[in-house]
């Protein structure tokens, strides 16, 4: 029961049995269910079923004749006994026949082995002390016949003290730690002279000497603190320092050096520095090679129109659709995922359907171009409005070409002249009177010369020879994205160069995806986008920003640990201390030669105060700074104003007018600097100091609340009061209002009485009504804007 218990494999069973696996597999496949291979585990019944068929094959007819064939051999081992004797001097004398004895007695028969071992203990003595240590520790295989009647078992087991005596353990350690001493003082005696100790002048000489005989090579990136520095070149960091020193630098063993610095320091010191080669992730799986001549190939202009939003953009954009589904048979122009193409006689187009100010400022900031060319639209009747300077600006500032389609021609009073001598004063010159800007009179009611203007378009694309090379791995940016409920993160990609295919891995921005679905602007299911060609796909792990730059990459783990990279760097730029530009810290930029430039975005409440200010303004240009006002407009600071100053690093100036809320939270967000003046010397005086490093400004404005006028009252005795709701914030007694009409700052007055209902109040909260009157201004009417804000002095 206790074998059974254990569960012995085949293999085991068998060598108990002194048999082979084989027969015991066909033993037991004859008597058992299953089939058996040598590591099977045998169960208590198959073991029991076993054991039985082995005993019976195996089993003794007499005993007596089996306990008498013992008798029979002792003859045979006492005539070998003399032999053994006789031949014991001659194994002395002759090692190599001893050694012969040894293997002619292990080839033996093993039924002579219990007979060499019946000999007298005297011989059994002899035969331990002549037998090796090796042997003994590791043991010896003997034979046992248990046929005799009795035998002494006891006899051939080795006693534990001649295996691992008592005092071995004592004696082993003693001598380690003698042997271990020993090393220790033969290594302190290394380098002595005379058997004295070695001193630190002595130890420097010598690990001098062994410097000079193989100078040390060490690696150095770009960057390497001095301590780390000192590691390599195995010295201490006092002796850095010491040469860093000696060499007219400053530093302490935590402080960072450039590798022309450790270079410098490291060969001083005997050492031999190489430059390490530091390969990002960027580099190995995006190929920003240059494309070959030869591979370039002609490839559609990528078109945006802009213009201001009542001047008939969107109309020019229904009639370029119109008629080139007139001219072509399948109609293929159908509007999505904000781009479509338009063909023209074989030659395709592609139109941004984003506005065009928005895009240019957000993919400029990011430093990508788009689009090659852009569509001003200006209406006849109407002229240049403010958004269409800013959309001159923003095209200047992309670098792109500029056709202006003058829109509106079929109106009595549309006037082309007028329009081309508005556009000469923003330094746009038309073709007819000796510039290069194409102008196209249009009609997007009468489809007047929509043809015309896109055979300009062709015609300046075909001047600016836009190629690309659609044989590599495929690059561009991201129009918009949005997150789709039913499919996910879906993206609108504009492909710039190279090919986009189904299942290509892309990493755009901080979001990284496999192709999985890719449409055309016809809804229709592509498996290639070449150049210039709007694609929607899906795959993207999260929502990419619009105006990320995307690439087609072969490594998806490496591609994943990249935008791990990019999210990483973008947590820490919303933590870093990155300034804007400002008037506090304008000067200490320019000393540090991070700007050469000012830009300056100016808006005011009329035209000639604008061209007044840029001029007053420019004139400050010195010689570290020059002083460049990059968009000048009338009416309140808006949101593209801000956009553009974020993209342009510009400060925005403003004279008698306010940003609207949209833009003072743009602006907080990121950062742009905003200020605002009544009068034109305190900005020109502020500026100046700035430049020079001289501001020192110690009051500002601190906004409270917005309020909102619904109804006039005026009362005899209280004079005019304006009955208001709080939007935002909070109004105080002790504040000051600012009249705001249109954007425009009308006057700055303090409150004469605060009331809500017939009580005077201390102050009224946001979504309150209350009762305002003003202490000198009367002539407040509905829907006025009052400003409520405190003056408080402050230090930088």
């Amino acid at each position: 029961m206790a074998i059974a218990a254990k569960k012995f494999k085949v293999s085991d069973i068998a060598k108990n049995f002194e048999l082979q696996s084989k027969e015991i597999i066909e033993t037991l496949a004859k008597f058992t269910e299953g089939e058996k291979k040598a590591s099977t585990a045998v169960e208590e019944k198959d073991l029991d079923i076993l054991f039985d068929i082995v005993t019976k094959e195996h089993s003794v007819e007499n005993f007596d004749a089996y306990f008498s064939s013992a008798a029979e051999e002792k003859p045979k081992k006492q005539a070998e006994k003399p032999q053994e004797k006789k031949g014991k001097p001659q194994e002395k004398q002759n090692p190599q026949k001893k050694q012969n004895g040894k293997q002619e007695k292990q080839q033996k028969p093993s039924n002579a082995a219990p007979a060499a071992q019946k000999g007298p203990e005297k011989k059994d003595k002899k035969d331990k002390e002549n037998r090796p240590m090796q042997a003994r520790t590791k043991g010896e295989i003997r034979r046992i016949d248990t046929r005799a009647n009795s035998f002494d078992a006891e006899k051939y087991n080795e006693k534990y003290e001649n295996i691992a005596p008592a005092s071995s353990s004592n004696s082993d350690n003693l001598v380690k730690k003698q042997k271990l001493k020993q090393k220790s003082q033969q290594y302190r005696r290394q380098g002595t002279h005379g058997g004295k100790r070695e001193t630190e002048a002595e130890r420097l000489k010598r690990i001098a000497a062994e410097r000079a005989k193989k100078p040390p090579v060490i690696t150095v990136g770009d960057e390497i603190t001095v301590g780390e520095l000192a590691s390599r070149l195995k010295m201490t960091a006092a002796e850095v320092i010491k040469k860093l020193f000696s060499l007219g630098q400053m530093a302490a063993i935590n402080d960072v050096i450039d590798y022309d610095t450790a270079e410098i320091v490291a060969t001083e010191l005997g050492a031999k520095v190489n430059r390490e080669v530091v390969v990002t992730i960027e580099e190995r799986i995006i190929d920003d090679s240059e494309d070959e001549a030869d591979d370039l190939i002609p490839r559609d202009p990528v078109v945006c129109v802009m213009g201001h939003v009542d001047h008939g953009k969107t109309s020019i954009l229904d009639a370029i659709r119109n008629s080139a589904v007139t001219e072509t048979e399948a109609g293929g122009i159908t509007q999505h995922i904000g781009a479509y193409r338009v063909d023209l006689n074989g030659q395709k187009i592609t139109f941004l359907d984003t506005p065009g100010h928005e895009a240019f400022t957000s993919m400029r900031a990011r430093g990508a171009m788009a689009t090659d060319i852009a569509v001003l639209v200006v209406a006849a009747d109407d002229g240049i409005m403010p958004q269409t300077v800013e959309a001159i600006n923003h095209a200047k500032a992309a670098d792109v070409s500029i056709i202006v389609a003058i829109n509106k021609m079929d109106k009595p009073d549309a006037s082309v002249d007028k329009i081309m001598q508005q556009l000469t004063e923003y330094e746009l010159v038309p073709e007819e009177w000796g510039g290069d800007v194409i102008c196209v009179p249009v009609s997007a009611k009468t489809h007047m010369n929509i043809d015309k203007l896109l055979e300009n378009i062709l015609l300046v694309a075909e001047m600016r020879e836009l190629k690309a090379n659609p044989n590599r791995a495929a690059k561009g940016i991201v129009i918009e994205a949005r997150l789709d409920k039913g499919r996910g993160p879906v993206a609108t990609l504009l492909v710039q160069n190279g090919t986009l295919k189904s299942g290509d891995i892309i990493v755009a921005g901080s979001a990284v995806g496999r192709v999985r679905v890719m449409v055309d602007d016809n809804r229709k299911k592509i498996n290639a986008a070449g150049p210039s060609v709007p694609v929607e796909i899906m795959g993207l792990d999260e929502v990419p920003q619009g105006g990320d730059i995307f690439n087609a990459v072969s490594d998806e783990k490496l591609a994943r640990a990249l935008v791990e990279q990019r999210r990483q760097a973008a947590k820490e730029e919303q933590f870093s201390q990155y300034q804007k530009v400002t008037l506090a810290n304008l000067f200490s930029t320019i000393k540090a030669g991070e700007i050469k430039t000012l830009n300056i975005i100016v808006k005011a409440d009329v035209q000639g105060s604008v061209e007044a200010v840029r001029q007053s303004l420019e004139k400050l240009t010195n010689e570290e700074v020059a002083v460049k006002v990059i968009h000048g407009g009338v009416g309140a600071v808006n949101e593209s104003d801000v956009m553009l100053a974020n993209a342009s690093n510009a400060i925005i100036v403003g004279f008698n007018v306010r940003p609207d809320p949209v833009a003072t939270e743009i602006a907080e967000r990121d950062g742009v600097d905003m200020r605002m003046y009544r009068i034109i010397y305190d900005c020109i005086e502020e500026i100046e100091d700035a430049i020079k490093g001289m501001l020192a400004p110690k009051f500002r404005d601190v906004e409270l609340g917005r309020v909102e006028v619904r109804n006039v009252f005026k009362l005899s005795s209280a004079g005019t009061i304006a009955g208001s709701y709080v939007l935002s914030g909070k109004v105080t007694r002790n504040s000051r209002i600012r009249v705001v009409r249109d954007g425009i700052v009308i006057i700055d007055d303090a409150i004469s009485s605060l009331k809500r209902f017939k009580d005077d109040v201390k102050e009224v909260a946001s979504g309150y009504e209350c009762g305002i009157g003003l202490e000198k201004f009367n002539d407040i009417k509905e829907g006025d804007i009052l400003e409520a804000f405190i003056t408080e002095e402050y230090k930088d």
